[in-house]
């Protein structure tokens, strides 16, 4: 998809270049300004993953694959049109060629139209056996009819439970686009003993290892010979991961390190002393914008409800440690007078400029404090409250790895699930804090920063 882009984007606009008295169709054009090309290349692949383009579910769909390749297009022109007037260093002023830019984009348009048209066929999708119908596989079963229907086909069940041969498996599941809440059933074909049988007879590629338990010598010398025919075998959590962001924790079993991962980029020197400059430089500007907006919203505060208008809370953060966030009081005052409680969606205790922070996120900015001191970050899982963590601990396996890194403002599971307001909300969260614990990077932190704002600017706060 990648290359058919990169040949609809750079050859749009090298034909666009015909619409101009000043230049010749020529490949020279190339050589004599190479700059262009890579300018114009960097910007769309920088929109386009911001944006998520290359989402194979969402590309793969006609209702999801046009809309955001146009909006990303535009983008990408207007950003590269306005570069020479930034960087006035760079190659003379292309400000004429905007108008000749709608070439590339509906040359994009009409390589998304192909790719659709051809890999769309199910000869293109991946032939799938999921080895065990217990919990795990009835999961990831789900997960490929929600998240990945375009790109896999499930064929069905292995399971060494007799009781379960030449039953169905079914489920509800809710699907996107125009695949939504269809009921899915697939056939338990056989035992292990069977698989290399049903792989060759079903025309199989991949085989997801749905087993929590460690498997017997037998099936791993099946899974060998399955190898050794080129058919890939992939444990189900890293396959979950992959296709939701999330890591399952109910589903591990025995397969701790898929958890804990012995090496992410947490653990190293330059990632903290990096992580650590960028929060400074944040953390200040956020803290100039928090005075330029503090007499306003103290303001609001004070006329719509009595009570303070910042308030602290004991959360847990690094390792353990108890800290003291600070916030916009968002809440009638002693909202948790006796005890600590879930927030609840549309919570009555939210006053109606509580309502317009929480939507934007400002209440949390006296967190900028905090991650000034070095006691939170930007990017991390969100601080809990340690009445709320030592229950939970004892509930959720891996609970407390989310307490390896610092808290953060912002987070990888906060733009995906929003605030937990019950024991479940926090297993779903602790899947996604896990995701960003183990593929933490500064390119992760952007996009989860870039998604926050979009959230807040679009009032899709809490």
């Amino acid at each position: 998809m990648a290359i058919i882009d990169l040949v609809a984007l750079n050859g749009g606009f090298l034909l666009s270049l015909a619409f101009r008295p000043d230049y010749e169709l020529n490949w020279k054009l190339v050589i004599d300004h190479p700059v262009w090309f890579f300018l114009i290349t960097g910007l769309w692949f920088f929109w386009g993953y911001l944006f998520q383009i290359y989402d194979l579910e969402k590309a793969c769909r006609f209702t999801t694959a046009f809309f955001p390749v146009l909006s990303v297009g535009f983008l990408t022109l207007g950003t590269f049109t306005l570069v020479p007037y930034l960087a006035p260093l760079l190659p003379p002023s292309r400000s004429p060629l905007f108008i000749t830019l709608f070439v590339p984009v509906v040359g994009l348009l009409v390589g998304r139209g192909v790719y659709l048209l051809v890999f769309r066929q199910s000869i293109f999708r991946r032939k799938v056996l999921i080895l065990g119908a217990g919990g795990a596989g009835r999961t990831i079963c789900q997960v490929f009819q929600e998240h990945g229907q375009t790109i896999y086909e499930v064929v069905g069940f292995i399971d060494d439970d007799p009781e379960k041969f030449g039953k169905l498996v079914t489920f509800n599941h809710q699907g996107r686009g125009e695949l939504q809440d269809q009921k899915a059933s697939f056939p338990v074909l056989g035992s292990s003993s069977q698989l290399l049988e049903i792989v060759a007879a079903r025309g199989v590629t991949m085989i997801v290892l749905s087993i929590t338990h460690d498997i017997s010598g037998e099936l791993y010398q099946v899974l060998t010979d399955c190898l050794q025919q080129e058919v890939e075998v992939v444990p189900m959590p890293l396959l979950h991961e992959q296709l939701t962001g999330k890591v399952p924790v109910e589903h591990i079993g025995n397969h701790w390190s898929v958890a804990m991962p012995l090496e992410q980029p947490g653990t190293q020197l330059i990632w903290h002393a990096g992580k650590r400059i960028f929060d400074i430089i944040l953390s200040s500007l956020g803290l100039l914008l928090l005075g330029l907006l503090f007499p306003f919203i103290t303001l609001a505060i004070r006329l719509d409800s009595a009570g303070p208008i910042l308030y602290t809370q004991k959360r847990m953060g690094r390792h353990g440690k108890q800290i003291r966030v600070f916030k916009f009081r968002s809440m009638v005052e002693d909202a948790e007078k006796d005890r600590a409680v879930w927030a609840k969606v549309n919570d009555s205790r939210v006053t109606r400029v509580g309502r317009v922070l929480r939507r934007t996120h400002v209440d949390e900015f006296p967190q900028f404090w905090n991650i000034f001191k070095g006691e939170m970050s930007v990017v991390g899982p969100r601080p809990e409250r340690p009445e709320f963590v030592n229950e939970l601990a004892e509930e959720i396996p891996f609970y407390r790895v989310r307490l390896a890194v610092k808290p953060g403002m912002a987070g990888w599971a906060l733009i995906h699930q929003g605030y937990g307001a019950s024991k479940d909300d926090s297993l779903i969260k602790l899947q996604y804090d896990l995701y960003y614990i183990k593929h933490q990077s500064f390119w992760l932190d952007f996009y989860i920063l870039w998604r926050t704002v979009i959230d807040a600017v679009t009032l899709r706060g809490r």
